[in-house]
């Protein structure tokens, strides 16, 4: 997806479910006096934490005034609800599809985009193939929108969970090819040392030797900036070619918001009365 505005927007990192947190970083007064603003939640908006309802009615509420994008939380709750996947022990999303308007949620849901270009920045939730180019990660992403929009999305997304294939090629074709686009735009953190992906490792980036950081790897094709999530241990980081906005609000720390083009930046700490153990995970 590709926006163009004059409108200051502000992207905000990994919500999961909270919902208290969410509301207190849209009420800081920084964000409020951007009365114009448009907002894009860089994925993860539901799970783990203990109102994904809220969280995600509150985004659909917001109308042509946010974008949501989708993380692999949200492709789990797809997953769930049509029948291909279980539910975690850990899950906290059921509250969504035991909701009166869970059909409307979900429909709402499934049409979210899992890439946005805006203000000279790319946004996804985890990362980007080397290899690929601004108009190829949009392009990519866009295949597997069009399948989570389709009438028969149900059966598309079947067999479209797995960690394989772990390395890219442009002659991927079928469930293999949507599959790992679907790990390279919401999973992806490091690599092994041959360019697989590593969909394990959930550490910082310097506790596994030999591997390395996508946004590190070499000879990456991208010549714009990527503003992601979903690597709380690595928490807030600022370079001028990325910008991680995890910072862990479901585990107890802080939920962030980035606003762009001036990449100013606001926090509010954990509001929820109970955070959830990363070690416990």
């Amino acid at each position: 997806m590709i926006i163009e505005t004059s409108k200051p927007v502000w992207v905000i990192g990994d919500v999961q479910g909270c919902y208290q947190s969410l509301e207190a970083l849209l009420a800081h007064p920084t964000i409020q006096a951007d009365h114009d603003a448009l907002f894009c939640f860089a994925g993860d908006l539901i799970n783990r934490g203990p109102q994904s309802v809220e969280c995600i009615r509150l985004a659909q509420s917001m109308g042509d005034n946010a974008i949501t994008l989708l993380g692999n939380h949200d492709i789990h709750l797809l997953g769930v609800a049509a029948g291909i996947r279980k539910v975690g022990k850990s899950d906290t999303a059921q509250e969504i599809l035991d909701a009166p308007d869970a059909e409307q949620l979900v429909d709402w849901l499934r049409h979210c985009p899992l890439a946005l270009q805006v203000h000279d920045h790319l946004i996804v939730h985890a990362g980007v193939a080397p290899s690929w180019t601004l108009a190829q990660t949009l392009a990519h992403a866009h295949e597997v929108e069009q399948c989570l929009q389709a009438p028969n999305w149900k059966h598309l997304l079947d067999g479209l969970f797995g960690n394989h294939p772990d390395v890219w090629s442009d002659s991927l074709q079928g469930q293999d090819r949507l599959r790992l686009i679907i790990n390279i735009l919401t999973r992806m953190r490091t690599c092994y040392p041959d360019g697989r992906l590593n969909t394990k490792h959930k550490g910082p980036p310097d506790l596994q030797e030999g591997h390395t950081a996508w946004f590190d790897l070499p000879n990456r094709a991208l010549k714009v900036p990527v503003i992601f999530g979903h690597w709380s241990t690595l928490g807030l980081m600022q370079r001028p070619d990325a910008v991680c906005l995890d910072t862990g609000c479901v585990w107890g720390q802080s939920l962030t918001a980035i606003r762009l083009p001036d990449r100013k930046v606001v926090q509010v700490a954990h509001q929820e009365t109970q955070a959830l153990n990363p070690l416990a995970f």
